[in-house]
């Protein structure tokens, strides 16, 4: 198959070629932007006071209902994703990937008015971007140095203090007044060079982007019409990709480079060489057209690439619209998580507390429960005594792995995690997931007044309305 898709690419540069397509000038008229501001609604009021309110509530119900479970029982250590007061109160973020060169940057620079600015992304024929560029909203235009990112807990960069400070110094922030980054967050990454090996970057490229791809609400995959070729680097991102679907969308940038038919012909190449890549009935969204400030050029389809760009704001818009909400189901789902985690660590307590005597090895008792907890019922016993779905539950090997740095002695059992004035563990976090979360989210939805607690007004115990699938 790598052969075939290969061979598909080579053919296509070979038919740009053969078509005449030569590096062009850039273009000297500007064209009209009005429809930006129009699809993003970046003229009316974003009610950021309710939107401060809900997130407060938010913020409270994850620090006394999820978090103190997540401490009791370690579940940072299962999971590796430890949320933080940034990461509750951060905005949508919008992730850019793609080989170097398609146009990431000049995309990022068109949406929001950068072009002959002092602070404009710098673009080129050459790989230009080297750094993972994240920009944000601030009162003025101002760089920011990665290392003072990762060191503000305000935000929620911190945790790329694990990737080194080799990384810390490929990493910048720019900070500047502008209605759509008072919504989202853009991150620019390095275009993706096949004949560059991981090491030569100096950190960990792929662990880097998988922690961006974690986190990302929109993640645009940008190509060229003349690079089409999938090397090994590219295949690694989209495994990486595996499971964030829903949130990737395809971009098939500098199109009125091509005639209508080259241009299908391409759009047929881009597809062949990605099916191997992206193993799902319904394909990623794919968008056609030129994303940068300049006019098209002339003898194209510019009213569908115009009608492409639309569609993709208001994808974008999308996103920005729903961002509590699913902001509010992540961290319904993250209490899931932690729930599950706590029922299993308490199963295997128990398990253990009644194997155990006084003539027992503690470790062979233990190691004997571990390798081997279908004998014992662990995993059965929590779907057959809970509302447990069978799909949610984690892989026993994880467990074998988390024990192994966590002795079964430093857990209690979840029946003596209460307090006379804090209540219990697990009744809090039941009536986080069940009421509270689902109550917030009503309030939203209802357009009333997000602080609201009260079940005859927000109705507690309604399901969320958008579940917002995150890994």
């Amino acid at each position: 198959m790598k052969g075939i898709v290969s061979i598909c690419c080579f053919v296509s540069l070979l038919l740009l070629q053969a078509t005449g397509v030569e590096e062009v000038d850039v273009p000297s008229t500007l064209r009209d932007k009005s429809h930006i501001e129009e699809t993003l609604r970046l003229a009316t009021d974003d009610k950021s006071g309710d939107y401060a309110a809900a997130l407060q509530r938010l913020r409270k119900i994850y620090h006394s209902a999820i978090k103190p479970m997540e401490q009791a029982y370690k579940y940072n250590e299962l999971r590796q994703h430890e949320i933080s007061d940034g990461e509750i109160t951060s905005k949508p973020m919008v992730l850019f990937l793609g080989p170097w060169s398609v146009g990431k940057s000049s995309m990022i620079n068109y949406l929001l008015g950068l072009q002959n600015s002092p602070y404009q992304l710098y673009t080129g024929a050459e790989p230009t971007t080297s750094e993972f560029t994240v920009i944000m909203h601030g009162e003025k235009i101002r760089s920011v140095e990665g290392i003072v990112m990762a060191a503000d807990s305000s935000r929620s960069f911190s945790p790329l203090e694990k990737f080194g400070q080799n990384f810390l110094e490929k990493l910048i922030g720019i900070e500047m007044p502008h209605k759509l980054l008072e919504r989202v967050t853009f991150v620019d990454t390095p275009g993706i060079i096949e004949n560059r090996k991981q090491q030569e970057r100096g950190y960990p490229f792929n662990d880097v982007c998988q922690w961006f791809i974690d986190r990302a609400d929109l993640i645009f995959v940008v190509f060229d019409p003349t690079k089409l070729d999938v090397g090994l680097e590219l295949e690694m991102l989209f495994r990486q990709l595996k499971g964030r679907e829903s949130q990737i969308r395809i971009i098939l940038n500098k199109a009125d480079n091509l005639a209508t038919q080259d241009l299908m012909r391409v759009y047929g190449a881009l597809f062949w060489s990605l099916a191997p890549l992206i193993n799902v009935t319904e394909p990623p969204r794919v968008y056609v057209s030129s994303f940068w400030p300049y006019d098209y050029a002339p003898d194209t389809s510019r009213e569908l690439f115009k009608r492409e760009e639309i569609s993709l704001l208001e994808d974008l818009n999308q996103v920005i619209e729903n961002r509590l909400e699913n902001k509010i189901a992540f961290i319904r789902q993250h209490g899931i998580r932690v729930r599950i985690h706590g029922l299993l660590v308490d199963r295997y307590v128990q398990t253990f507390n009644e194997k155990m005597s006084y003539f027992s090895d503690p470790e062979l008792v233990f190691k004997e429960i571990v390798d081997e907890p279908d004998k014992y019922y662990i995993f059965k016993s929590i779907l057959a005594k809970t509302n447990v779905s069978k799909f949610d539950l984690p892989n026993r090997d994880a467990y074998r792995d988390f024990f192994g740095i966590n002795p079964i002695a430093n857990f209690k059992p979840l029946s003596a995690q209460c307090s006379y004035m804090g209540g219990c563990l697990l009744a809090k976090i039941e009536k986080a997931i069940t009421d509270e979360l689902p109550a917030l989210l009503s309030s939203i939805n209802s357009d009333k007044q997000p602080g609201l607690s009260n079940c005859e007004v927000t109705g507690c115990g309604e399901k969320p309305k958008n579940r917002y699938r995150k890994n």
